[in-house]
């Protein structure tokens, strides 16, 4: 399955998605013009400044130690502990063993002042912070205070925390304490960095050795809740959206169709999101996770939906196209040819 998403950038459904509902079929081939929704009626590199809060006062103390223990013009090597990889790949979490080198120095721990990055010490400290976010988005990095591939990505998490107001983002030190230590073996972290991704005080996804714009495409995929994108939850919610722009003059409805854990769909997504910004005037976004509930899974069948992302194009309540895949060109020219300007591939 990882080949093919590779390759085409989508991802092809399970066969037990698939399944069309029990009874008698009401949809057309996919590319008919009429959308039957119901019974009851038919519709024809980030900031570099962040600091990674792993110099502890035992490091500070033996870099000291170092610097007078070294002859004068003499140089420091610094060995890199055996667990970070070369390579860019998660470090699997050891016992804890400070790198330092000479040419360092001691770094403040990070201050609430200039980030919304909240140190968590404890799994009671972390259960009430899932518990206060009610429904908003919690991002969770859960790291080492030695891991390099903890320390590169966590200034993407800092710019983050600066620009998206309504996620929580949250960090966690496995080698701090023996509370930590615990957490991670509740969490089931067995490599860092680790981040988990919350709403509700419920997982909705987790990731593991990603770098900045996938952490970003992430936060940007499960949070985003305030956007030009509307959400949908439910095949009323279909309903609702296309009978708002029917008419002469309503608007191209752009329908994105994917699951929570599709990687194409995150991929593509920022782009749906910079488009829903810059055609507002004659396109609205949407977007239903078909893995959200029932519902939602029902409208996939009743679609014939089987790869995501799909994007269906609907304009006065009738489908007039779709576009499955996430490649972006592909994507804003067919927005584009279903508004009538004319798109030469």
């Amino acid at each position: 399955m990882l080949d093919e998403i590779a390759a085409t950038g989508k991802w092809r459904l399970p066969v037990w998605l698939c399944h069309p509902i029990s009874g008698p079929s009401h949809l057309p081939p996919p590319f008919s013009s009429s959308l039957f929704l119901s019974s009851k009626f038919s519709t024809p590199a980030m900031a570099s400044t962040a600091t990674f809060p792993s110099t502890l006062a035992t490091r500070s103390a033996a870099t000291a130690s170092l610097r007078s223990a070294v002859p004068t013009g003499a140089k420091i090597v610094r060995f890199l502990p055996a667990q970070i990889s070369r390579t860019g790949r998660a470090a699997v979490l050891p016992t804890p063993r400070a790198a330092v080198s000479g040419a360092e120095k001691a770094q403040p721990a990070p201050s609430s002042k200039h980030e919304r990055v909240v140190r968590v010490h404890s799994t009671q400290e972390f259960d009430d912070a899932l518990k206060a976010a009610k429904n908003r988005l919690v991002v969770v990095e859960f790291a080492a205070s030695d891991s390099e591939s903890s320390s590169q990505i966590y200034p993407t998490m800092v710019q983050l925390s600066r620009t998206c107001g309504d996620v929580d983002f949250l960090l966690v030190l496995g080698d701090e304490s023996e509370a930590t230590k615990e957490l991670f073996r509740r969490e089931g972290i067995t490599q860092v960095p680790h981040f988990n991704f919350y709403k509700g005080a419920e997982k909705v996804h987790e990731e593991e050795a990603i770098g900045p714009e996938r952490l970003a495409g992430d936060v940007l995929y499960y949070g985003d809740s305030h956007s030009a994108v509307v959400q949908l939850h439910s095949r009323e919610d279909v309903e609702a959206l296309i009978n708002q722009h029917r008419g002469d003059k309503g608007k191209l409805v752009v329908l994105d169709v994917g699951l929570k854990h599709c990687g194409p769909c995150v991929k593509v997504y920022p782009t749906v999101l910079k488009l829903s910004r810059s055609m507002v005037d004659n396109t609205v976004f949407a977007r239903m996770n078909g893995d959200e509930n029932d519902s939602c899974m029902e409208f996939l069948r009743d679609m014939k939906i089987v790869e995501v992302p799909t994007f269906v194009f609907i304009r006065d309540g009738q489908i007039v196209g779709r576009y499955v895949g996430s490649g972006k060109g592909e994507l804003i020219g067919e927005i584009l040819r279903y508004n009538g300007v004319r798109v030469t591939y």
